[in-house]
């Protein structure tokens, strides 16, 4: 007959493990969760600058777009 102590080992133990194995998933995730965001950053910023460049008025030769307007619907920088 298996002691108590042994049992309850065997339960922790397994615990442990799947905090283990969810704790390397939860990384994977969030890994591949701030490359999303960064792609999304960068169509955004794509769809603005296309934005600017067809604005009525910036089809102006030399003139320069120093600075994009800030749009809600952007994602913050990931970190």
């Amino acid at each position: 007959m298996p002691s108590v102590v042994g049992l309850l080992e065997q339960h922790e133990l397994a615990a442990r493990r799947r905090v283990d194995g969810l704790r390397e998933e939860a990384d994977r995730i969030q890994a591949e969760l701030a490359a999303a965001e960064l792609e999304w950053q960068e169509w955004t910023v794509a769809r603005r600058r296309v934005g600017a460049v067809l604005a009525p008025g910036a089809g102006t030769t030399g003139t320069e777009v120093t600075s994009i307007p800030v749009d809600a619907d952007a994602p913050s920088p990931p970190g």
